[in-house]
C-alpha cells in the first residue's frame, strides 16, 4: 500500500482522537429513541452531530438519521439494495457493513477499500445481498463508532419462513465523556477506570486472591481484576439506545415464542446476556443458522450477534440482563405485554454478581502436570515471528485452545453457558477443502503502557499486508498473548471455526480469543483488500489491526 494510504487506514483506526467530533450546539435527539425500520432496494442514511438522553442525562452523539441507534436496516436475501450516505459532519465518514459478503470497494473502509465520504458529501453503496441473519452498520472513520454511530441489519430469508414475532437487541456501551478524553486517561494510567481491585478488607475478609496468590501476581506486574479497560465508572450500558433507568421494552404474548435478534455493538464491552429463569434457544450466530442448543446465559463480544428464541410464560414482564464482563455495570431491557412494564408483575432484577477474577489459565500457565519453574513469560523463542519491543509485555507460554470455555467469570454459574464447542451449523459448509497453508497470528500488547498490535506491531508499522490467493482454503490460528478477550473481525469473509465439527463447522465473522487462548478458523480468500483487527475499539486504534491482501494467483 502507499504510505499515504496508511495514514489513512490510521485516521479510520481514530488515532487522530476526533479532534472536534462533538462539538457544542448539535440539534438533540428525541428522548427514548426507539430505532426505525428502513427497508426497500433504496435507502438514505444521513450521518451528523446529535444528542441522546440516557437515564436523564444528555450525552453528546453522531448520530444516523437523528438517532442512536440508527434504523434497523431490512432487506432480503438476494435484492440489490442502495444505500446513499449523506454526511453533515465536518470530517470524514464511512459506514462498513459487519459481517456483510459484499465487494470489497463496498466494504466501507477509507484508506483500504475507499476513499471516505468527504464532509459535506455523500457516497452511495450498491451491492447484492446474497445472505440471511442479523448483521450489523458501525462507522469506520474516527471515533465516531463509539459516539453512537452504528445499527443493526436484518436480511430476511428468500424463501419466507413461518412468521414468529421478533424484537432487535442492539447492546452498546455510551459516555458522557469524550472518547479522546478516555484513550488519554488510558494512556496515562491503564487501570484509572478499574475501580474494582483488590483491597486489604478483601484479604482479611477472605475474598478472592489469597496473600500467596496476591504476591506471586505482584511479582509478575500482573492484575488480576484487570478484566475490562474501559468500565461502568465511565460507559452508560444501552439496550437499543436506552438506559436502565429508561427501561426498553419489547411486546410478547404469553406463551408464544418470540425471537430475539441481539446485536453487540458496544465499542469497548463484552456482554453476559441472561433472562433469569427464562431458557433461551440459541439458533444463530454471526447470521448463520446453528442447530438449536438451549442454554441460560452467553457472552457476547462487540462485533458479534446471536438469535435466540425465548417463550416467556405468563402474563409478567421479564427482564433482559445484560451485565458488563466484569459487572462493573449493566444494560437492562424488558419482554413485557404491550410493551408495559407497568401492565404486569415485573420479576426482580437481580444484582450485580461478583466481579471475577484472572486465574494462571488466562496466563496460558493452567496444564496438567505442568512445571512452571523457570518458565519465561516473555521467552521470543515461543514466538519467532513476534518482533520484541516495549509493546510486547508477554508471549504466552502454551496457549490452550478454549473454545469449550463459557468466557470470563461463567465457570461455576448454575447453568449452562453457551461455549463456541457448543455451536453447529445446520448445514454444510460451503467450501469442505483442507487448508493449504496455516497462518499463526499473535495478539500482542502492554498493559502497562495501553499498546495493542499483532505479531508485535501496530498498524503504522507492518509495512507488509497478509498476503492471501484468491480462492486459497487457509486456516488462521489466533494466539492472546495478552491478559485481555479479544475479539477478532476479518471484514469481508466468513471462516469456520475448529472445533471438531467437521463439515459442520460454526461459521462467523467475529471470533473472541480469551486471555491464554488460542483459535482455529479456516476460510476461503475472497479478491480485495480487506481490514482484520480487533473490535474493541480503542485496541484497534492502537494498532491491533492488519490489512489482509487477496490477489490472483
Amino acid at each position: 500500500m502507499m504510505r499515504g494510504d496508511r495514514r489513512s487506514v490510521l485516521r479510520a483506526a481514530g488515532l487522530v482522537a476526533g479532534a472536534g467530533l462533538l462539538a457544542r450546539g448539535a440539534v438533540a435527539a428525541e428522548p427514548g429513541h426507539e430505532p426505525s425500520v428502513l427497508s426497500g432496494e433504496a435507502m438514505t442514511l444521513t450521518i451528523g452531530r446529535g444528542h441522546v438522553v440516557i437515564d436523564g442525562r444528555t450525552a453528546r452523539a453522531v448520530t444516523i438519521n437523528g438517532g442512536v441507534p440508527g434504523p434497523i436496516l431490512r432487506w432480503r436475501e438476494g435484492q440489490t439494495v442502495r444505500l446513499t450516505v449523506v454526511n453533515e459532519l465536518d470530517e470524514e465518514t464511512s459506514l462498513h457493513w459487519h459481517g456483510i459478503l459484499l465487494p470489497f470497494q463496498m466494504d466501507g473502509v477509507p484508506g483500504v477499500s475507499f476513499p471516505g465520504i468527504a464532509p459535506r458529501s455523500r457516497f452511495t453503496y450498491e451491492f447484492r445481498v446474497g445472505q440471511a441473519g442479523t448483521y450489523w452498520y458501525h462507522s469506520h472513520s474516527g471515533l465516531q463508532e463509539v459516539a453512537g454511530c452504528y445499527g443493526a441489519i436484518v436480511i430476511d430469508p428468500a424463501e419466507a419462513s413461518p412468521p414468529m414475532r421478533e424484537h432487535v437487541v442492539v447492546l452498546s456501551d455510551h459516555s458522557f465523556v469524550n472518547p479522546a478524553h478516555i484513550l488519554r486517561a488510558l494512556k496515562v494510567d491503564p487501570g484509572y477506570y478499574n475501580r474494582q481491585p483488590q483491597t486489604l478488607a478483601d484479604l482479611v475478609a477472605g475474598r478472592g486472591q489469597g496473600l500467596g496468590d496476591r504476591l506471586r501476581w505482584a511479582h509478575m506486574r500482573m492484575d488480576p481484576t484487570d478484566i475490562a479497560d474501559v468500565t461502568g465508572a465511565v460507559l452508560r450500558y444501552l439496550v437499543n439506545g436506552k438506559g436502565a433507568k429508561q427501561g426498553w421494552s419489547g411486546d410478547v404474548v404469553p406463551d408464544e415464542p418470540v425471537r430475539l435478534r441481539f446485536v453487540n455493538a458496544a465499542g469497548m464491552s463484552f456482554f453476559n446476556v441472561r433472562i433469569p429463569d427464562l431458557p433461551m434457544t440459541v439458533v444463530a450466530a454471526d447470521g448463520q443458522d446453528v442447530r438449536p442448543v438451549t442454554v441460560g446465559e452467553f457472552q457476547i463480544g462487540p462485533g458479534e450477534t446471536y438469535d435466540a428464541i425465548v417463550t416467556p410464560t405468563g402474563p409478567r414482564a421479564w427482564p433482559i440482563v445484560a451485565e458488563s464482563m466484569d459487572r462493573s455495570g449493566m444494560a437492562l431491557g424488558w419482554l413485557a405485554p404491550l410493551s408495559n412494564v407497568a401492565s404486569a408483575p415485573p420479576l426482580p432484577v437481580p444484582p450485580l454478581r461478583e466481579r471475577p477474577l484472572l486465574t494462571m489459565k488466562d496466563m496460558g500457565m493452567d496444564m496438567p502436570g505442568m512445571d512452571m519453574k523457570g518458565m519465561k513469560m516473555r521467552d521470543h523463542a515461543n514466538a519467532p515471528q513476534v518482533k520484541m519491543g516495549p509493546g510486547v509485555e508477554m508471549i504466552n507460554p502454551m496457549p490452550m485452545d478454549r473454545t469449550g470455555d463459557p468466557g470470563i467469570g461463567l465457570d461455576g454459574v448454575g447453568h449452562r453457558v453457551l461455549t463456541y464447542r457448543d455451536l453447529v451449523s445446520r448445514v454444510p459448509n460451503p467450501d469442505l477443502r483442507a487448508p493449504e497453508r496455516t497462518i499463526e497470528v499473535h495478539l500482542t500488547g502492554a498493559m502497562d503502557r495501553y499498546m495493542w498490535s499483532m505479531d508485535g506491531m501496530t498498524m503504522s508499522e507492518a509495512h507488509e499486508p497478509i498476503s492471501l490467493r484468491t480462492g486459497e482454503r487457509v486456516r488462521v490460528t489466533l494466539i492472546n498473548d495478552t491478559m485481555m478477550a479479544h475479539p477478532i473481525h476479518l471484514h469481508g469473509h466468513l471462516f469456520e471455526l475448529v472445533t471438531g465439527h467437521g463439515d459442520h463447522s460454526p461459521r462467523k465473522h467475529t471470533v473472541t480469543v480469551l486471555p491464554g487462548g488460542k483459535v482455529s478458523f479456516d476460510t476461503t480468500a475472497q479478491p480485495g483488500d480487506w481490514v482484520f483487527h480487533c473490535h474493541l475499539f480503542l485496541h484497534m486504534a492502537m494498532g491491533m489491526m492488519r490489512v489482509v491482501k487477496v490477489r490472483p494467483a
